[in-house]
């Protein structure tokens, strides 16, 4: 009966030391403990339940009675996760401890998650006599995970609905841009074309060259839109790319046997908001080279390059034409104060060299750490021969 199973649990306990201690006084005190408690004996066929405490029954609804004999697989039921009752016959095949929560069911039915560790028991020879499981539930702390795991699986629905309005707003966003771009890219070429109309009415002199050149830097500004239109994301330009369309229109019309250009320009991105004015000053300082540096057909050379450097990008436009000093005064010029303008509106920082024979202009603009990456391979090289 499981009344002397209890007894005969209870007389295997033993005292510390020499202390006595009632073997009653043990079962006592186990069967008041709040924590279920179960004990088995694998000497017995099919190693039945041999003893509880109040706490056990408490938690599984059965009385003794309905547990005497019995194996403890009566807690099982269809949610008990075979995997986890594979282990715990493994560990007893091996009489071996083990840890593991498994789903039961009480005596009504009702399902419970219980925690348990079952340990072997063995006498003074070292025979394995009983199997002793404490035992906790553990419904509201797997109710618990549940309603986390719940609550997650919402957020992280939420956070996909909210990325997908918000990659659709930057799409929505991205596709004004480009119309915006397109939009300015055709109304400074219809302003540019007028100007060249107008230009080709107006006498010779200063007024002509003044059209000319405004329709020019129109042009610049044009074909960074252009670029800006074409380009994938919107808020950024390649500046080698830009580099070859202009080499393309710089050298146009130039005969390369007399005046050669070349350019090594990085593949930089670079942030497009400083794109038009980029355009306007790297026009500015190539076109008045390649126009003023060289007259009375004199022969000679202008190279361009764009270097990623400490404080930014380091911009070089060099000739070795007559010098500026040399040239002829243009009273209505106003190209080297556009540069120095721009300059200053980039906060950067412009140094003009006179090394005897031709210019050369250095310009550092700083960019955020971000912004630009440097070249992981060899800058193009394009010459008059080569281009567009």
């Amino acid at each position: 009966m499981m009344g002397s199973s209890n007894n005969q649990v209870s007389a295997g306990l033993r005292p510390v030391g020499n202390a006595s201690v009632d073997a009653k006084m043990f079962a006592m005190a186990f069967d008041a403990s709040p924590t279920p408690m179960v004990v088995t004996d694998p000497r017995l066929a099919d190693n039945p339940i041999v003893w509880v405490n109040d706490a056990f029954l408490t938690l599984t609804g059965y009385a003794r009675a309905d547990l005497q004999g019995r194996n403890c697989r009566l807690l099982q039921g269809p949610d008990s996760d075979p995997r986890t009752i594979d282990a715990i016959r493994d560990a007893l095949r091996r009489q071996a401890p083990v840890e593991v929560e498994l789903c039961n069911y009480r005596k009504d039915g009702s399902s419970f998650w219980n925690a348990m560790t079952i340990s072997p028991v063995r006498n003074d020879s070292g025979e394995l006599v009983y199997y002793y499981a404490a035992q906790a539930d553990m419904t509201e702390k797997h109710a618990l995970e549940l309603a986390l795991q719940e609550t997650n699986d919402e957020l992280e629905r939420q956070v996909h609905e909210q990325t997908a309005d918000l990659r659709a707003a930057l799409e929505e966003k991205t596709a004004l841009l480009h119309e915006v771009d397109h939009r300015v890219k055709n109304n400074l070429q219809v302003i540019s074309s007028l100007v060249l109309l107008k230009a080709r009415r107006t006498p010779q002199g200063e007024a002509r060259d003044a059209l000319q050149g405004m329709a020019e830097r129109i042009g610049a500004l044009s074909m960074v839109h252009r670029m800006l239109y074409s380009a994938g994301d919107v808020t950024r330009f390649n500046l080698e790319e830009f580099a070859d369309d202009f080499m393309s229109d710089l050298t146009a019309g130039i005969d390369p046997a007399r005046t050669a250009v070349t350019a090594e320009v990085d593949p930089i991105s670079l942030p497009a908001a400083i794109a038009a004015p980029l355009a306007l000053m790297l026009h500015e300082l190539a076109t008045n080279a390649v126009r003023h540096a060289f007259p009375n057909d004199r022969e000679g050379r202008v190279s361009i390059s764009a270097r990623r450097c400490e404080t930014g990008l380091r911009l070089q436009i060099e000739d070795d034409g007559i010098g500026r000093n040399a040239a002829v005064p243009n009273p209505a010029g106003f190209g080297c104060s556009l540069v120095e303008m721009v300059v200053k509106q980039l906060r950067g920082v412009i140094t003009w060299h006179e090394p005897g024979s031709g210019t050369r202009v250095e310009i550092v603009i700083p960019l955020q750490s971000e912004s630009p990456r440097p070249a992981t391979f060899a800058p193009r090289e394009a010459t008059l021969g080569q281009a567009g």
